[in-house]
């Protein structure tokens, strides 16, 4: 860490005492201010910002303890390390029950003094810090930034402002991958009453079938082979916060049964242990697959879905809001703006057209990415459909019928020679996959069938 940004206000009417802590602290690298007695250093703290605050406790007009209450009154809440002389220690004890984060003794020992303060600054910048991010994840992550004027995406946001308030229901949100199931997932986090910042968020489909018990519960030393110490798991490390289990639809049934009695009993084990740890997070899970469609296919535990489909909330894709794209455009472009450090192009009345008649199978994580890319590469006054990369997909604008199997091969290009049943299904997996660009949830949506198919061929 850089000392000399660290700016200290030094407060004695000892004017020695005075000049001695100054040289030390300037030595050690920090910058120094100093004032011979309380009213001066409140008259300072008004016209500067200051890091630390370091004062003798008995100094005349006002003392230490006096010049420590008003500066709390006035809420100026930097660290204050009070002095005193050898043998005082008591009424520095005093201080410290009034706010003081620690004390010196007179003489100053010069190691003492650098640690002492030291720990103190490095404390007030990671508050400082802390808090800072805490702002922006509560200005970023609110009601306020999800942008609507759908019906639909009004009523289930009205009905996630509701949820906020009990924190002990599990709520699931479902949607089409890009839609904005995490933002909507940490804006009930952080609307809810009294939640701190301690928002985990874990994607079931990511993690190995082997790992995925430990990742969840957390194990002790030696309960398998290279537990070499204790671990916490995801539900430990989200205590008095919110855990999102993403892409719930993907965990293994094992886990399913196990993750089905955490909600029911509110307690869970970890790997080797016999300690019944209380569940202390809210739950939210979230899916792009059709749960119901899973549990009849036997892939999904149907009393782990009827569990943890208490509170469900459906966002709809973007392709079925159309009306608010051109508000997440604006939206996504003010932080663009703010993140790439620079004027950015306008959208063309040909881009607009083409945002605006595109499908977006990646919805508004798409639509986010196809703007950056565009802010990036234009050098332009406008950004035009060819910096969306948009020329060659209007051709395919439209929504895919919804059909099965069999109808949807006839809208695919089949092969005129004999195939096997296999090399037939591959293909028909292959054209629809391009046909979805990519986006094999949305393929496995216009089949009707599992999106691990896409896996398996």
């Amino acid at each position: 860490m850089n000392n000399s940004t660290a700016t200290i206000l030094a407060v004695d009417d000892d004017a020695t005492s005075l000049l001695v802590l100054g040289g030390f602290l300037k030595r050690f690298g920090f910058e120094v201010v100093t004032a011979s007695g309380g009213v001066q250093a409140l008259e300072l703290l008004v016209q500067q910002e200051f890091d630390l605050l370091i004062s003798d406790l008995r100094m005349p007009v006002m003392d230490g303890i006096s010049l420590l209450k008003e500066m709390r009154r006035r809420d100026i809440n930097i660290p204050f390390i009070v002095m005193t002389a050898c043998g005082s220690v008591e009424s520095a004890v005093a201080a410290m029950h009034q706010g003081a984060c620690d004390y010196l003794e007179k003489p100053f020992n010069p190691d003492s003094l650098q640690l002492t303060v030291q720990r103190a600054v490095d404390f007030h910048r990671a508050v400082s810090e802390n808090l800072q991010i805490k702002a922006y994840l509560l200005e970023r992550f609110t009601f306020q930034n999800i942008i609507t004027v759908n019906t639909a995406m009004k009523k289930m946001l009205e009905m996630a402002n509701k949820v906020c308030a009990s924190q002990h229901t599990t709520v699931a949100i479902y949607g089409e991958s890009g839609t904005g199931k995490e933002v909507l997932a940490r804006a009930i986090h952080f609307a809810s009453i009294g939640m701190p910042t301690g928002f985990v968020a874990v994607n079931c489909a990511a993690i190995p079938e082997h790992l995925m018990e430990s990742e969840m519960f957390g194990h002790v030393k030696g309960s398998f082979t290279g537990a070499d110490r204790d671990r916490e798991g995801k539900f430990s490390q989200a205590r008095n916060g919110t855990l999102l289990l993403d892409e719930v639809g993907d965990l293994p049934l094992p886990l399913q049964s196990k993750l089905l009695r955490v909600l029911q009993e509110r307690t869970f084990e970890k790997i080797g242990g016999s300690d019944l740890i209380p569940l202390s997070c809210r739950i939210i899970v979230a899916t792009n697959a059709n749960l119901a469609q899973r549990v009849e296919a036997g892939l999904f535990r149907e009393d782990l879905y009827h569990r943890i489909n208490v509170f469900p909330l459906q966002i709809p894709p973007l392709r079925e809001r159309k009306q608010d794209i051109r508000q997440i455009c604006e939206h996504v472009y003010s932080e663009l703006q703010q993140h790439l450090g620079k004027p950015l192009p306008g959208i063309s009345l040909k881009a607009m057209d083409a945002i605006l008649n595109y499908d977006w199978p990646g919805n508004v994580r798409e639509l986010r990415n196809r703007l950056e890319r565009a802010a990036i590469l234009t050098s332009c006054d406008l950004v035009g459909p060819e910096h969306l990369g948009l020329l060659n997909e209007l051709p395919q604008i439209g929504k895919p019928e919804n059909t099965d199997l069999l109808s949807a091969t006839y809208t695919l290009k089949m092969p005129t020679q004999n195939l096997s049943l296999a090399a037939l299904t591959s293909q028909i997996l292959v054209q629809t996959l391009e046909r979805c660009r990519g986006n094999k949830s949305r393929a496995a949506q216009l089949l009707k069938i599992d999106r691990k198919m896409f896996y398996r061929n």
